[in-house]
């Protein structure tokens, strides 16, 4: 009898699921075991504790909004879609939740999730959405390899050229820096590294938010046979595979402070040791690192070196956010439009006049993942059909309308107090005591927070409308202020 050799089943793309009822995690777990290989969390820190012992990054992950330790609000749940985004920047985040009125809805999307499913659902239509989702997925990685990462005429974007043209074939570190969704690991691996000189050499990259702190400097470096348990053989670091090729480092600004000091010594002299050995090796690899954080503001808080700070930056690269890009709104638009429209082979939809004149003014603080993402979801919904103003408006974070205006400003900056901050202002400043602008400014931003957070009992929209701020703003500085605590 003949014997067959063996052959290897694909693998099944890896669904992460992030909700706290036990009982929706094990339905959902055997209902979706099938087409995917799935795995569980009830939380945001499990999960992200999860994402990084996981031997490959997930394709899917289904989360809900309403997670501990504030399950009946929606922060633990926006919060987890932007940390999944920095860990895993290609996983596709479907929302399946309770908290489905119109403004969460909007709002995880603008985070970048592809899509928002009311609970509750039927197992087969969320096995479709998810199908969904990792079809345009796949959609994505071949667009980036066949075409070109640079779309737009606006000032921005030609200055962004500009600077890509110095530095391309420059042997010097380069530091990316720009909002979340603006398209920096495009930068670097079409801009800085295959269109340059260096396209025929290795081309690596690490997320440094992605991997736990511990493994950082093993992967980094390599380390020797018996450097520590489990060392059973040596083996190369990221800086000896990337030989004399392009070395990313993404999220550079949660890399850990004694770890910065060794990447520092790497940059100056190239030098650097594997975990165990005392051989002394020399790197030849050029940096290139990104950040969606002011490192600057990083150094003054001290929780990033102010020296590794300036060793980066020599040449620094500014990713614009689409707010900046004018009417290169329109040519994503019109680029994503027809592109997604072929790969599925359906006609692209179109814009009416007004809603033409909405899309120019939307501000997409999701960037380019959240333009992508709404024309995505155009292409399923309209193929072929005229949208109007009215269904784009259900797609984009508009602010809620509201008497209030950012315009006008609140009764306690009226002309008379105004005068009497300028008072006692002018008595602060006469004593000569060490000051700060900037954490005055940080402190009072911080107590009109939460006043009316406090007011609006917890509802971030309505609090949004009591300061006259989009909603996107307040969770942006919501956000900010808890990394500067």
């Amino acid at each position: 009898m003949l014997s067959h050799p063996a052959t290897a089943l694909p693998e099944k793309p890896l669904l992460l699921i992030v909700d706290d009822d036990p009982l929706i995690c094990d339905t959902l777990s055997f209902s979706l075991s099938k087409p995917f290989e799935v795995v569980t969390s009830h939380s945001r820190p499990h999960a992200l504790q999860l994402l990084r012992q996981l031997r490959r990054s997930p394709e899917l992950a289904l989360v809900d909004l309403g997670l501990p330790p504030v399950p009946h609000r929606p922060d633990e749940g926006f919060a987890l879609i932007a940390d999944l985004l920095k860990l895993a920047p290609a996983i596709r985040i479907v929302v399946l939740s309770g908290q489905s009125d119109d403004g969460n809805a909007r709002h995880a999307r603008t985070l970048g999730a592809a899509d928002f499913v009311a609970k509750p659902c039927n197992p087969g239509d969320l096995q479709q959405v998810l199908e969904g989702a990792l079809a345009f997925r796949a959609l994505d990685e071949q667009q980036r390899e066949a075409v070109s990462p640079l779309i737009g005429t606006s000032p921005a974007m030609q200055k962004l050229r500009l600077q890509l043209r110095q530095y391309a074939d420059l042997p010097f570190p380069v530091l990316i820096e720009g909002e979340s969704g603006s398209g920096k690991e495009i930068i670097a691996s079409r801009c800085l590294h295959l269109d340059t000189q260096r396209r025929y050499r290795p081309f690596l990259a690490l997320n440094c938010a992605a991997i736990s702190p511990s493994l950082v400097e093993a992967t980094l470096f390599g380390y020797a046979r018996g450097a520590f348990t489990g060392a059973s053989s040596s083996r190369a670091g990221y800086f000896d595979d990337a030989a004399d090729g392009t070395l990313f480092l993404d999220e550079i600004g949660e890399l850990a402070l004694e770890l910065q000091a060794k990447l520092l010594r790497v940059l100056e002299n190239g030098e650097y040791q594997r975990i165990g050995e005392t051989q002394r090796r020399v790197s030849r690899a050029r940096i290139v690192a990104a950040t969606n954080r002011d490192l600057r503001k990083e150094v003054k808080a001290g929780r990033f070196r102010a020296d590794l700070y300036h060793r980066l930056s020599v040449c620094s690269i500014a990713a614009p956010p689409l707010r900046e890009m004018g009417d290169d709104k329109l040519l994503l638009l019109e680029h994503f439009r027809q592109h997604y429209a072929a790969q599925t082979q359906q006609l692209p939809f179109a814009l009416s006049p007004q809603a033409a004149s909405l899309w120019g003014d939307y501000a997409f603080p999701g960037n380019v993942r959240e333009l992508r993402n709404v024309v995505i979801r155009l292409t399923t919904r309209y193929p072929g059909q005229i949208v109007d103003a009215a269904a784009l408006e259900a797609e984009l974070d508009l602010p809620d309308d509201s008497p209030a205006s950012g315009d006008a400003l609140p009764a306690a900056l009226d002309a008379g107090a105004s005068e009497a901050i300028v008072a006692a202002a002018t008595q602060r400043l006469r004593q000569r005591e060490p000051f700060s602008l900037d954490r005055l400014l940080d402190a009072t931003e911080r107590g009109y927070i939460e006043a009316a957070l406090k007011l609006a009992h917890g509802n971030v929209s309505q609090a949004a409308r009591l300061l006259g701020v989009h909603r996107t703003t307040l969770y942006n500085r919501m956000e900010a202020a808890a990394r500067e605590t």
